[in-house]
């Protein structure tokens, strides 16, 4: 099978055109009429990641965020993120991104973020098609944040809140993974009383608590789950390929 034609199938569910505009998504790296025998999921790719493509004779890595965000001004081993990049064509393994268009389609990882965490009668958060909101059975945030860290197997969550009792009842949630931060608004606006994204600024959680949205950032790391469910639709094909889970952790913080 070649990628082109593999990857077709994960379009099918995916399309690259769901992507918000200027996003790169789609083949990155390799050709797509190379053939496609194992695929490797992952979210990030770093040097870790190129080592075990390499070491389990990958042909193609399916990854979330792009190995390529910016044009590259050159080419060399000299820069860090151009040697990824060289290494991976070098060893012949092709790279395809799914990025926003993973976060926008219907079934996707905000969805599955909404699945996990039983927030029920979504509606998309921003005009972007970008998060979700919607209703969970009422609880107090300290139940909400208990269910947050064993649902997803986090050791801490930051929470964006003056009131250290945590004693505030959530009945309306948004939730939109990665680095969402600029949408607190559009939480605000559709009635959220917690929003849940990665990357939450110092004087954006200021601005939230003074229009009383409450935050909750479980970092931009919780997009991992992209790595077990992308892998499972993958299997579903039923074309033959391999598809391996990624192992390396890429997340860069290490709580002590």
């Amino acid at each position: 099978m070649k990628i082109k034609d593999f990857m077709a199938l994960y379009e099918e569910f995916c399309p690259k055109n769901l992507a918000v505009e200027g996003d790169p998504v789609g083949l990155q790296i390799g050709s797509l009429d190379a053939p496609v025998k194992k695929v490797l999921v992952t979210l990030d790719i770093r040097e870790q990641t190129v080592l075990e493509a390499i070491e389990k004779d990958v042909d193609l890595i399916l990854a979330k965020h792009p190995v390529i965000f910016r044009p590259l001004a050159n080419l060399t081993d000299a820069d860090s993120q151009e040697k990824i990049v060289l290494d991976l064509a070098k060893a012949g393994i092709a790279v395809y991104t799914s990025h926003t268009n993973i976060d926008v389609v219907d079934g996707g990882l905000n969805d599955w973020f909404c699945e996990l965490l039983e927030i029920k009668d979504t509606e998309i958060l921003c005009e972007e098609g970008l998060g979700r909101v919607g209703n969970i059975e009422p609880m107090s945030l300290a139940d909400f944040s208990e269910k947050m860290k064993k649902t997803f197997a986090l050791d801490h969550l930051r929470l964006v809140t003056y009131d250290r009792s945590l004693s505030q009842m959530i009945k309306r949630v948004a939730i939109c993974g990665g680095s969402g931060g600029k949408f607190w608004t559009d939480a605000q606006a559709k009635g959220a009383d917690l929003y849940i994204t990665g990357d939450i600024y110092y004087h954006v959680g200021h601005d939230q608590l003074s229009q009383g949205l409450i935050g909750l950032d479980p970092g931009h790391y919780l997009e991992h789950l992209f790595v077990p469910k992308v892998a499972e639709k993958l299997a579903s094909f039923a074309t033959g390929v391999e598809i391996i889970e990624s192992k390396a952790n890429t997340n860069p913080f290490f709580d002590i």
